[in-house]
């Protein structure tokens, strides 16, 4: 299949950004377009401070405001060049990382949605759902699941049953 439009979120994260270099790998061998998508909440410093005071640091799939976002897509900028890619692009978007993907990707006309498998093997990823669960359940194209946590397959019953 070919890929002329490739697209990744990320959220700044290491996991994040192993699915950019996987990503960025894909559209260097099919000299396709790399569109890097950050789903963010426009929070001020001083509401990101409340917030954090109240319930802890944010969710592990939020970024919260523009400044944030925009780090985690030049460090995504960053890592796709290192890896290869050529023709990439950044866009900020406000919203739900999933529903960010997957509306990107349809104005896009993504061939390809790269995502990361953190949250996938979580407690809060089985109760609120997971940005990988999510997208690879409704797109309209292909999805790529980067594994990007250390761990390897489990084993039924065994004692390192941990979440990834």
């Amino acid at each position: 299949m070919r890929y002329g439009t490739i697209i990744v979120g990320t959220d700044g994260s290491e996991s994040a950004l192993k699915a950019v270099e996987q990503a960025a790998e894909i559209a260097a061998a099919r000299s396709a377009r790399l569109l890097l998508v950050c789903a963010y909440h426009p929070l001020t410093a001083k509401e990101q401070s409340i917030l954090a005071a109240a319930v802890g640091p944010t969710s592990m799939y939020q970024v919260a405001g523009t400044d944030a976002a925009k780090e985690a897509l030049e460090a995504a900028r960053q890592r796709a060049a290192e890896a290869g890619a050529s023709d990439v692009t950044t866009t900020l978007v406000k919203g739900d990382p999933g529903q960010a993907l997957l509306t990107t990707a349809k104005k896009q006309g993504a061939d390809l949605i790269v995502v990361g498998s953190r949250g996938i093997n979580t407690l809060s990823g089985r109760l609120l759902g997971s940005v990988p669960a999510d997208v690879s359940q409704r797109a309209s194209c292909d999805v790529l699941i980067v594994h990007t946590m250390k761990g390897g397959p489990r084993t039924f019953g065994s004692s390192d049953d941990t979440d990834d």
